[in-house]
């Protein structure tokens, strides 16, 4: 029988052993007969929305490290303690999305994904707490430092994973919190006021291709959101290297996806985009785009049997996704906390996505249709 439903603890500070052997023996990771005794916390990551803590686990029997049960460490995730960051949180949906996402949506696809314990909040608020596997051995992206092309291929390989189980299926319009369409237009609205605020803050450390494509989008913005014209499915949003975990071992999963905030209805070349948009510096971008995003289409059509979704199709949707990682970069600097690593994030996803989309003749395309 499964245990009772655990209560909400959405402060690290008063997880305790009890809650823990009560969250885990209602996952079924641990039988009825186990408890934890103890737990040594350390905070991970670099994530400015939610709070990571890992919790090294000690139980009242020796740990059978051969078993499928009885986890070592676990990861919880609570909202963010700045407090600027978790209002950001509240408002634009994002611990409610991700609670949403594990509860109604991980199971129907196919990328690597942390197995989730318990996820519950209290809508409206930050208060919110997930409990989920530890990806160990693991190495976070840099997105910053960028990545290999040789990891930026498995992360496309899991963007199909993702995108293919659900291409255009209609039952998704059932998810309401799935169609993000009325945020993404609020946010369109706000853009020219955001931008003005992000070039005031930021403008010395932004490129001139960059200062640029500000305007430049809010001109081709009413063009973007009438066009609605190719499949959606389920896409990540905010699909980028710090997001992802790279196994270190050959044990180990290749890559896994964290951060499940954002997730909408939208095409999938979108995530493809936003990855490689900020993933690399743009000669290496170059080098590499058109091949990966063929490698990214190939999947869909051999894995899950996308056959009414041509590659220029798919390559149109890459193009007039590519401002995606400006746009976030542009809402999310002014939205959460500021720290000097998160301004070099933000700018080098900015500038790199300025410059891909003036390499890539975005513009041209979007007002093709």
């Amino acid at each position: 029988m499964t245990a009772a439903r655990p209560s909400l603890v959405a402060d690290p500070d008063l997880v305790t052993p009890e809650w823990l052997t009560q969250v885990l023996r209602h996952a079924g990771a641990i039988d009825a007969g186990t408890k934890v005794s103890s737990f040594e916390a350390s905070s991970i990551g670099t994530g400015q929305v939610g709070a990571n803590v890992r919790y090294a686990l000690s139980y009242d029997r020796p740990y059978d490290h051969t078993g499928p049960q009885a986890p070592a460490t676990v990861v919880c995730k609570f909202s963010s303690r700045d407090a600027a960051s978790a209002a950001a949180g509240v408002a634009t949906l994002t611990y409610e999305t991700e609670v949403a996402f594990y509860r109604d949506l991980a199971h129907t696809v196919d990328i690597s994904r942390p197995q989730c314990h318990f996820a519950e909040l209290r809508s409206g608020t930050a208060d919110v707490v997930l409990v989920m596997e530890d990806i160990m051995p693991a190495a976070q992206g840099d997105q910053v430092a960028g990545c290999t092309v040789q990891q930026a291929g498995l992360a496309i390989e899991e963007a199909a994973r993702l995108h293919g189980p659900r291409w255009g299926d209609p039952t998704l319009n059932e998810l309401s919190w799935l169609d993000r369409v009325g945020t993404v237009e609020a946010m369109a609205a706000m853009y020219e006021a955001v931008w003005g605020t992000f070039v005031e803050r930021y403008g010395a450390m932004l490129d001139p291709v960059t200062l640029a494509a500000g305007p430049q989008f809010a001109a081709l913005a009413p063009k973007l959101l009438a066009d609605r014209s190719s499949p959606r499915t389920p896409v990540h949003s905010d699909y980028r290297l710090d997001n992802m975990l790279f196994g270190t071992s050959e044990a180990a999963r290749p890559l896994t996806i964290v951060d499940w905030q954002t997730v909408r209805l939208d095409v999938g070349p979108s995530d493809v985009a936003y990855f490689l948009g900020s993933a690399f510096e743009p000669e290496r971008r170059r080098s590499c785009e058109r091949d990966l995003l063929i490698r990214y289409h190939r999947a869909l059509v051999e894995d899950y049997g996308v056959d009414d979704y041509p590659f220029d199709e798919c390559w149109r949707d890459y193009v007039r996704s590519s401002y995606s990682s400006l746009l976030m970069a542009a809402f999310a600097s002014i939205l959460v906390g500021r720290t000097d690593r998160g301004d070099a994030m933000f700018m080098a996803m900015a500038n790199r996505s300025a410059q891909m989309a003036a390499d890539l003749d975005a513009p041209a395309v979007i007002k093709k249709g």
